[in-house]
């Protein structure tokens, strides 16, 4: 029985599987992600002070067609919010790095409905990011899958 037939395979399995696990960095969720959806944007994810925040940084489509001029945060419950531009308007903010893979406590506004949920980001691989708004606990809410632009 030849060992290195038994051996080589195992250890080539073994760095495969360790290859492709994200390193344990607090930074590595910082870039430019593309969001998921029909009215896919860019946001920018950045650290502050060891908090994680994230900004839309591009728009699909960034000009209002009504009035020819950038899109405002309309939707916001907040009528002194809802002439803010929605271009580098802050979405995301107040993650806290888990550890591993996760970027929790953090909250998300979604410029559509004015509303604010809780999120969790959790990231995948080098490329792609799953954040994960909920109301109360993570069980009751949506998943989006995010793309690294760079």
């Amino acid at each position: 029985m030849d060992f290195t037939r038994f051996v080589l395979p195992l250890l080539l399995l073994s760095l495969s599987l360790t290859a492709f696990a994200p390193a344990n960095d607090a930074n590595a969720v910082v870039g430019i992600w593309e969001t998921a959806g029909p009215k896919k944007g860019h946001i920018q994810i950045y650290e502050k002070g060891n908090t994680f925040f994230g900004k839309l940084v591009k728009l699909a489509d960034p000009i209002d067609p009504q009035t020819g001029k950038p899109k405002l945060d309309r939707k916001n419950p907040d009528p002194a919010r809802q002439s803010r531009p929605l271009l580098n308007l802050p979405l995301m903010y107040n993650f806290k790095y888990d550890g591993g893979t996760v970027w929790s406590d953090g909250k998300i506004y979604d410029p559509e409905s004015g509303k604010e949920y809780n999120c969790k980001m959790i990231l995948k691989d080098a490329n792609t990011l799953e954040v994960r708004g909920y109301l109360g606990i993570a069980l009751l809410g949506r998943t989006q899958v995010w793309t690294r632009v760079k």
